[in-house]
């Protein structure tokens, strides 16, 4: 019996729900939450649970037959996990028509497993975490639907 990784198109029509706990989990948890968009007011940090999270509508990046049909978005949770503070740049939550779009998500090692987490924003807008132990989930909670826009996001490569 032979093992091997599992693929990026594996996900296909099933709903993600993937954890990151290292930087190689990180990388792909990231591509797949890239251009995710939601509202300011989407965002919520538990203190006393120690997590950040944001319901995201996330482009399916997964999904190979997206040439053969509209481009979908899923609503999906991205949960941090260990969290200890909670600092922005860029953005403006008493704006309820505010929505953001998701760029990237990384992170700046610290101490002993300590660290920011980053969640990059389009137009320089930042939310950095500091944790204890990086930890995200992000979890798809609806089934997909067709993108708004009909198109794929494109950066212009």
């Amino acid at each position: 019996m032979s093992v091997e990784d599992a693929r990026f198109e594996d996900g296909g029509e099933q709903p993600l729900n993937l954890g990151a706990w290292d930087l190689d989990d990180l990388k792909v948890l990231s591509a797949l939450a890239q251009d995710a968009v939601f509202p300011a007011s989407e965002m919520r940090w538990e203190r006393k649970a120690r997590r950040f999270a944001l319901l995201i509508n996330r482009f399916r990046w997964e999904d190979a037959a997206r040439t053969r049909r509209s481009p979908e978005r899923v609503q999906s949770v991205l949960a941090v996990e260990n969290v200890l503070g909670v600092a922005s740049q860029g953005v403006e939550r008493g704006d309820p028509d505010l929505v953001l779009s998701l760029l990237s998500v990384s992170f700046e090692p610290g101490e002993d497993g300590t660290g920011h987490v980053l969640l990059t924003l389009a137009g320089d807008g930042a939310i950095r975490l500091a944790v204890e132990a990086l930890e995200l989930r992000l979890r798809d909670v609806t089934r997909p639907y067709l993108a708004p826009s009909g198109k794929a996001p494109d950066h212009g490569a």
